[in-house]
């Protein structure tokens, strides 16, 4: 039996009863960071043997890890906010299901629903992008083009940033602004330039949560602290989503 436990999005205060209730069941539990940053201590749920996995134990050889033994004993994968939400977990489900493995979600709180608390509308979310460092011959571009198709849509664009658990780099909300105003320096299509209306968020679902909004300009300089850290990019306002926002206006 394989269990997909979302630990919720800050700390380990923010795992579910159930979740828990199954973790003191199960006879191994992996958990893996690289999805993204999780702020708590494993040792406080009472987890000292909890092994943690990288991305290649879980994308390239699930097999010999989490996998292994789950046919005869019951094993836990603990994941940083709601389980389904990074699609490399939706595979690892359905190579466990092609094995013969039965699968339970414990899903959790998550970014996408606790950006909500922006004041900005969850019906009124396109398609979520991915902004990713760019690399030495790699600079990607898709998540530019997943804006351009939302803002023509009307719709409000969330962001999230790339994480690098293994090399402790997480991309902030000054960086992916960055990026996009240096593609749109190259492509000129208007889509974002230091005018745009951004949503900077940091630390959701923590007590320490750090909403601004201004003009992509105003955010390059603002400090959101520690990640992790998203941003928001606005479509067409509904005239309450726009008194929600004026309570985090920097200027």
């Amino acid at each position: 039996m394989l269990y997909l436990i979302g630990l919720g999005l800050y700390d380990e205060k923010d795992i579910s009863i159930r979740g828990l209730e199954i973790l003191r069941e199960c006879d191994e539990i992996y958990a893996e960071f690289y999805t993204n940053r999780w702020c708590g201590n494993l040792k406080n749920l009472g987890l000292k043997k909890a092994r943690v996995l990288i991305r290649k134990d879980i994308e390239e050889n699930p097999g010999e890890n989490v996998l292994k033994n789950c046919k005869g004993k019951k094993v836990a994968l603990l994941v940083p906010g709601d389980p389904m939400i990074a699609t490399t977990h939706i595979d690892l489900v359905l190579r466990a299901e092609k094995l013969g493995v039965s699968v339970e979600i414990v899903h959790s709180s998550s970014v996408c629903s606790a950006i909500s608390e922006t004041g900005l509308q969850a019906y009124k979310f396109g398609k979520t992008a991915s902004i990713a460092f760019p690399e030495k011959d790699y600079f990607p571009e898709s998540f530019y083009n997943v804006l351009k198709e939302n803002l023509e849509l009307c719709l409000h664009t969330l962001m999230l940033l790339d994480v690098k658990s293994e090399e402790n780099r997480f991309m902030s909300v000054n960086q992916a602004i960055e990026i996009l105003l240096e593609i749109e320096d190259k492509r000129g299509d208007g889509v974002f330039t230091e005018k745009t209306r951004c949503v900077g968020c940091a630390r959701l679902g923590s007590r320490r949560r750090v909403i601004k909004e201004g003009s992509a300009h105003d955010l390059l300089n603002c400090d959101f602290g520690l990640p992790p850290h998203c941003l928001v990019v606005p479509g067409e306002l509904h005239f309450m989503e726009e008194e929600a926002l004026v309570r985090f206006r920097i200027f």
